[in-house]
């Protein structure tokens, strides 16, 4: 081993303390930084190449057939802006269907199969043109019996079997012989043309599609700009819905685009805090080695080989830390990948290599700046100056304010370790900036964490919220919505006799009941999740649903939308929508958006009386009862048991338990991350306070002579770091709770919601008044262990240390 080799060897090992802080601070960096800029790469990359490689649609739009032509559909190829466009084609919208008999798993065979939308193309396989089609099982149909639609909307253990169009008169039915679709969700099902007139033939309603691609569509904006320039090209009222491909991008990969806004929060934290912390610990090695640097000088080292001995002490651990980062970032990325990646049929789910490659090196390059600049100024310094100034201590400073502590009533001690900040300032800022950071990632995990469980709240309440559920006798034991709303094996309940039998049972505070109507939303996205129509009577707002905007409905006719659907079809309060069952088609005015029902992501709610006025059945299939608090659950079950049992309707307790595994991953990321945060602070606390202590042992030994007890001298150190961590909680908290409140948001955006007040209003004085006082916790933390050494320190020792 070389001279400079078995240098930097034994300034590692001289300084085990100093080496964990620097490997710790850039592991932690390291971890976020490639967790969230991997996400971004991974997430992202699957749609992209398929959107790319398959000419996806920026927008596809239906059009009511009774209000244009064909020919006006495609004029509208002409619209300002479209630079490329297809179609029409023709298409039924929201036809619900059921899983054929035939299928070999009698668990599936004949269940609901939500709304599908069909439509054909003069060439389903063709590998040119804007939006084509990919299969990924099976072959595309050829014949009019034939169908081919997504895996996620149809049973794949069925696969080869039939779908029946349930809702149409009799029940035409297609053997599914492909899995595939448009990337864009422009339909969720495809047949031939012969095949769709079968559909029309049996009462479906065709309507025309366009696909467009336009100059600008990069943001949700551009598109809703796009789709208003159509419109305008076509006759008045003409446009039904839309899709557009942001939509089914954030529908793919939403999800762990979370993670990424409070990922890019830590990794900046942590790549400020390894910048920090390495200046604080290869500055500090160079002040405590004054006389070490001057000897290596005597002895030839050149002042680039006495840098270069310093910059790799700190590159050392350095690179420990960036190596286990990567390999940790890239573990952690594997599960929440699978799910965003299966959705598009992407094979991989690990971040690619450059990703780690660039965050590694990048860091290096960091640390290796950071490190190079007091380095050089060990390089610089005189060897005799080094040799003559040693390790003696320098002249003190701070004078004045010892003064000024010896004036407070505190005891000799404190006053002392009060006013230390003030002999050596540029080091208490030092000690104050690694606090500083400390306390912002305190605080804005702890906004985090509040806001995730207000989310959890908030999304697992509503239709979720009950002390006794009621459901048909036939329900029980039976899996949530097997048959499907429409079914006839599905029960209902009689919502008014079986209110009224509630209301008449002692200890019923509130109840109300509400089901899925089997209604389709007209208009609604084709791709992902089916609208899901529900009518409720009785008054729910004991379980505290949240609106995000406008009122909740109070009449017939009017409804209430889910806030992501509202966000994905582009609904606001005041526009109308159209809703169909049984092939009968029902306008609602939309009075309200609100958050969650817990029922899923697309939803809309209306009075039962909506659906009975328009001769349409409502569909009520659970009461949710609110007991008083006075009342056993176990006692009130007993007694409505008499009241219930006659109207085939029997009385569930109400065991769900609203996990949700994206949030409580989120929770735990942000605990290990604030945890290694937390940690790295302190102990760049405790290398800064170890240098001071080291530097100021014969002043130690002095006071030590002069009477000072163990006790006196643990009581110094500590206080010499308090205000110092004070001031810095002090700045941190409201620095932490800024950066909270630009993550929130765009982590909702990430999954399509716009979170409520209850949600984003996570900071209390409950909260922030314990977060002030965080500062003095971490930089006391740091300062324990060498204050313990200063205690235990022996007199005759530290009077002998020059």
């Amino acid at each position: 081993m070389s001279a400079l080799g078995k240098v930097v060897r034994s300034g590692v090992g001289r300084r085990r303390v100093q080496s964990l802080v620097m490997a710790l601070t850039t592991f932690a960096a390291v971890t976020s930084s490639v967790l969230s800029l991997g996400l971004l790469a991974v997430v992202q990359a699957p749609f992209e190449h398929a959107f790319s490689a398959r000419n996806g649609a920026h927008l596809a739009v239906q059009f009511d057939s009774s209000k244009v032509t064909a020919a006006q559909a495609a004029a509208t190829a002409h619209a300002a802006g479209v630079t490329e466009a297809s179609g029409p084609y023709p298409i039924a919208a929201a036809l619900d269907t059921t899983v054929g008999t035939d299928c070999p798993k009698n668990d599936f065979a004949g269940t609901d199969n939500h709304p599908i939308t069909v439509t054909t193309r003069p060439d389903l396989g063709s590998t040119s043109g804007m939006d084509q089609l990919a299969l990924t099982q099976g072959r595309w149909p050829t014949s009019p019996d034939e169908i081919a639609l997504p895996w996620q909307h149809y049973a794949t253990d069925c696969f080869g079997s039939s779908v029946v169009f349930s809702s149409l008169p009799g029940k035409p039915s297609f053997k599914v012989v492909g899995f595939g679709g448009s990337v864009t969700d422009s339909a969720t099902a495809f047949a031939t043309a012969d095949g769709f007139a079968r559909l029309t033939a049996a009462g479906a309603k065709s309507d025309e599609q366009m696909l467009y691609r336009f100059a600008e569509a990069g943001t949700a904006t551009d598109i809703a700009t796009d789709k208003q320039a159509v419109a305008a090209a076509a006759p008045a009222g003409a446009v039904e819905g839309g899709q557009s491909y942001l939509t089914t991008e954030q529908q793919a990969t939403g999800n762990a685009k979370a993670y990424v806004p409070f990922l890019i929060g830590f990794g900046i934290l942590g790549l400020f805090m390894s910048a920090l912390i390495i200046s604080i610990v290869v500055s500090g090695a160079v002040s405590s080695g004054i006389r070490r640097i001057g000897i290596l000088k005597s002895l030839g080292f050149t002042p680039s080989q006495v840098a270069r001995a310093y910059t790799a002490q700190a590159m050392t651990p350095a690179t420990l830390g960036v190596v286990l980062g990567t390999v940790f970032g890239n573990l952690l990325a594997v599960p929440i990948l699978d799910e965003a990646t299966k959705q598009l049929g992407a094979a991989s789910t690990t971040i690619p290599l450059w990703v780690s490659a660039v965050v590694s090196l990048g860091t290096l390059l960091l640390v290796g700046v950071t490190a190079l600049i007091p380095a050089l100024r060990a390089g610089r310094m005189s060897t005799v100056r080094a040799l003559v100034v040693g390790r003696a201590p320098k002249a003190g400073g701070g004078q004045a304010a010892q003064r000024l502590a010896s004036r407070l009533p505190l005891p000799r001690a404190m006053s002392l370790g009060l006013a230390q900040p003030f002999a050596r300032p540029a080091r208490a800022v030092l000690v104050g900036a690694a606090v500083l950071f400390g306390v912002v990632s305190v605080t804005f995990a702890v906004g985090l964490e509040t806001g995730f469980n207000k989310y959890l709240d908030a999304s697992t309440s509503g239709f979720n919220v009950a002390s006794e559920i009621v459901e048909p006798t036939a329900d029980v034991g039976v899996p949530w919505g097997l048959y499907g709303p429409n079914d006839p094996r599905t029960p209902h309940l009689d919502a008014a006799k079986v209110a009224a039998a509630l209301a008449g049972i002692p200890g019923t505070k509130a109840a109300f009941g509400w089901g899925e109507s089997g209604a389709a939303m007209v208009g609604a996205p084709p791709g992902g999740e089916p609208p899901k129509v529900f009518t409720v009577t009785g008054d729910f707002s004991w379980t505290h649903l949240e609106l995000v905007s406008g009122r909740w409905y109070s009449a017939p006719g009017e409804a209430v939308v889910g806030d992501k659907l509202a966000t994905t079809a582009g609904i606001h309060v005041g526009d109308d929508v159209t809703v169909t069952q049984q092939n009968k088609q029902l306008p609602l005015k939309v009075v309200g958006i609100n958050f969650d029902t817990n029922q899923g992501d697309y939803t809309v709610m209306t009075d039962a009386a909506t659906f009975t006025a328009a001769g349409l059945p409502p569909h009520i299939d659970q009461f949710n009862v609110e007991l008083a608090s006075n009342v056993n659950g176990s006692d009130w079950s007993t007694s409505a048991a008499a009241a219930l049992t006659p109207l085939n309707a029997s009385v569930q307790s109400n065991s769900s338990s609203g996990k949700n595994i994206v949030m409580i991953t989120m929770g735990a990321l942000v605990a290990t991350l604030t945890l290694m945060m937390i940690a790295v602070a302190a102990l760049g606390v405790l290398s800064m306070v170890v240098q001071d202590t080291r530097e100021r042992v014969r002043d130690l030994g002095i006071l030590k002579a002069l009477g000072m007890t163990p006790k006196q001298t643990i009581a110094m150190v500590l206080t010499s770091v308090t205000l110092t961590g004070l001031i810095a909680g002090l700045i941190g908290v409201p620095l932490g709770v800024a950066v909270e409140k630009a993550t929130l948001t765009p982590m909702g955006n990430a999954i399509g919601r716009h979170l409520p007040p209850s949600v984003s209003h996570t900071y209390t004085a409950g909260l922030l008044i314990p977060l002030l006082a965080g500062g003095i916790v971490i930089a006391l933390l740091g300062a324990l262990l060498p204050a313990g050494w200063a205690a235990r320190s022996r007199t005759a020792t530290a009077l002998r240390t020059e």
